[in-house]
């Protein structure tokens, strides 16, 4: 055991992994995290918090994972390059360790000028796959990136993000490949709707023998309206979202239930592809649904560890 984080023990004992998203709020309510951690923790073996995600000014990850913390909650503290550099990131890391936060999603971010700060400089002292690495050094041989000492245990999971979906394509599975070598423990892919490409980046990391050597959690989204199913097929890149899905959400007579259905028959198909531990649930202003989802899709209840 790397960390001792629940999600690790989910995923070292082969159990079919479930995480889900929990985004703070644009101001200092506690109660918006702590009721998002109530709705969900029976129905997932660790909640990510964002990192002041697509750029826009909200809670710290860190304060958000203390919240659910203190709920008995297992949280991954998502952590972007874009806002630190390496003083402050190995900083952040160290109080995110004292404070009980053990699995640590290391990110890019997205670029500011997609925020609300859209002058804001960005930092990017290092990459993402330099943040895995520098967190594998802390945890492994307790050094910074100086090559100074830490004082005490670093126990860390550390995770990574992979889009099987943007281009090139064939680069895909050699940037995870990195990833891996870096020292990622455990991945969370984009959002998946084009199950066909799924699988065929799926097989290229069985021939390179990765499924062996990281947790890789299949991203699901849970469409809420056809405006939603159009705006991801035609504005956000990196997501492949198949013409046959936005019409099914076009003639749907319940957009929502429809959404629905979807994300559980892809979850099905998910289960079935060999080298894939778990789903991480994104329901985008919708938590609500997550419950219906992991109890329809068979995923309950959730493993004690």
């Amino acid at each position: 055991m790397k960390s001792g984080s629940n999600l690790e023990k989910v995923l070292e004992s082969g159990q079919f992994a479930v995480t889900a998203e929990c985004g703070p709020p644009k101001g200092t309510s506690a109660r918006v995290i702590q009721r998002k951690g109530e709705l969900l923790k029976d129905y997932c073996d660790a909640m990510n918090v964002t990192d002041n995600q697509t750029a826009i000014v909200r809670m710290s990850s860190l304060s958000g994972c203390i919240l659910l913390i203190q709920m008995g909650i297992d949280p991954v503290m998502q952590m972007v390059v874009r806002d630190r550099n390496r003083i402050a990131i190995q900083s952040d890391i160290l109080g995110a360790v004292a404070l009980g936060i053990r699995n640590v999603l290391c990110l890019s971010g997205d670029h500011q000028r997609f925020g609300n700060h859209p002058t804001a400089k960005g930092v990017y002292d290092i990459d993402s796959i330099q943040l895995i690495q520098t967190l594998k050094t802390m945890r492994d041989e307790k050094r910074f990136l100086c090559g100074e000492n830490i004082s005490g245990e670093v126990p860390l999971f550390i995770g990574a993000a992979a889009n099987p979906f943007a281009d090139p394509f064939e680069f895909r599975v050699i940037r995870l490949a990195k990833k891996v070598a870096a020292g990622a423990d455990f991945i969370q892919t984009q959002c998946v709707f084009d199950i066909g490409k799924f699988g065929r980046y799926m097989s290229m990391v069985r021939d390179k023998g990765l499924h062996e050597k990281v947790h890789i959690l299949a991203g699901v989204t849970p469409l809420k309206s056809v405006g939603m199913a159009r705006y991801m097929r035609d504005n956000v890149s990196g997501i492949s979202v198949p013409d046959e899905i936005v019409a099914r959400m076009e003639d749907a007579k319940d957009a929502k239930e429809e959404g629905m259905n979807i994300c559980l028959e892809i979850i099905d198909q998910i289960k079935e592809i060999e080298g894939v531990h778990g789903i991480h649930i994104m329901a985008v202003a919708w938590e609500d649904i997550v419950p219906t989802i992991v109890n329809k899709a068979g995923l309950l209840p959730r493993p004690i560890v």
